[in-house]
């Protein structure tokens, strides 16, 4: 209750929800209730939320169609601007505060024009950073870096990485030209320029490809990652790389299980890497800050046209990252 007897209601915004299990035509925007942040908590005035492969599976089914899961929330992240504070709300980089330039992952219902968060899921956004780069950050950053930590990339080793153009591709390419090793990368030739200038040789995926990366690294090839998920980078890996320990795969589980290499993400069986990705996020702002982690925004799409951006991903011929903009 206020003063003079008003009622103040609760605060709405715009959310992305599936309504039911399917394709992106499930998807739609409601009005819902956005909370005042309690202990711990953060609000947040998204500016950007990042789209990712999960956010459609989580519809679609495949990790089942319980219905009193009904209605959906959607997205992991966002980039955006504090705009309230519980108590005692410290993230990673320390206390957080109203007016902070923030990036949330992980943000459950980041598909979103208001969003409220653990302040333990939010860390200063990098200056140069653009706010549909910073909201395209994360989900793909922290996977790249859990990757190369689980195949043990080292200065100077060679690795092959499979679907390197993607979000997470694109990252991981960056990181271990970092770590100075000399990179494989598997892309469609259109995508060959973009990789090179980022310091990788690039390799057409298709018939012979273990050939062509024979004859791109005739010393061998130390380590391997498929971030794709074909039978194509499993069996080509697991060709070159004599220790089925430096391959890992985020996407071709059934075919990696049977090849004994690593399964990283959320399916069965699969290495989560909570602590490593959880700690990669303070890594990559740095990077990113410094100048040396490009961002590649793929498309935009306004807060309702999420259908569109997911019809988008799911087509897997996208360079970088899409960002829904509320």
């Amino acid at each position: 209750m206020c003063p003079f007897g008003l009622v103040l209601l609760p605060d709405m915004s715009e959310a992305v929800v599936a309504s039911t299990y399917g394709g992106p035509e499930a998807l739609s925007v409601v009005d819902v209730t956005v909370p005042e942040p309690g202990p711990g908590q953060v609000r947040i005035a998204v500016r950007a939320a990042g789209v990712n492969p999960f956010d459609y599976k989580v519809y679609s089914g495949a990790f089942g169609t319980d219905p009193a899961r009904l209605p959906l929330r959607l997205g992991t992240e966002a980039s955006g601007v504090v705009t309230a504070v519980g108590a005692d709300a410290t993230g990673p980089a320390g206390p957080v505060e109203v007016g902070d330039e923030v990036i949330a992952y992980r943000a459950a219902g980041a598909y979103a024009a208001e969003l409220v968060v653990p302040a333990s899921s939010v860390v200063p956004k990098p200056a140069r950073l653009s706010w549909e780069q910073a909201g395209g950050l994360m989900a793909a950053g922290v996977t790249a870096v859990h990757t190369l930590e689980a195949i043990g990339l080292g200065k100077g080793e060679t690795v092959l990485i499979h679907g390197a153009a993607g979000g997470v591709g694109l990252t991981a390419v960056q990181l271990a030209v970092a770590r100075a090793a000399t990179v494989l990368a598997t892309a469609s030739e259109a995508k060959h320029e973009l990789l090179r200038d980022l310091g990788a040789i690039p390799i057409a995926y298709g018939p012979g490809l273990a050939d062509r990366v024979r004859a791109a690294a005739p010393g061998g090839v130390d380590a391997a990652a498929d971030l794709v998920g074909t039978d194509e980078a499993v069996d080509v890996s697991v060709e070159l790389v004599a220790d089925r320990s430096r391959i890992a795969t985020i996407a071709g589980f059934e075919r990696g299980a049977r090849a004994g290499i690593k399964l990283l993400g959320g399916a069965p069986g699969a290495d989560p890497g909570t602590q490593v990705r959880a700690a990669a996020r303070l890594q990559l702002t740095a990077e990113a800050e410094a100048g040396r982690l490009r961002i590649l925004i793929a498309d935009t799409h306004p807060l309702r046209e999420a259908a569109a951006a997911h019809r988008q991903i799911m087509s897997g011929h996208i360079t970088g990252k899409i960002v829904l903009i509320p």
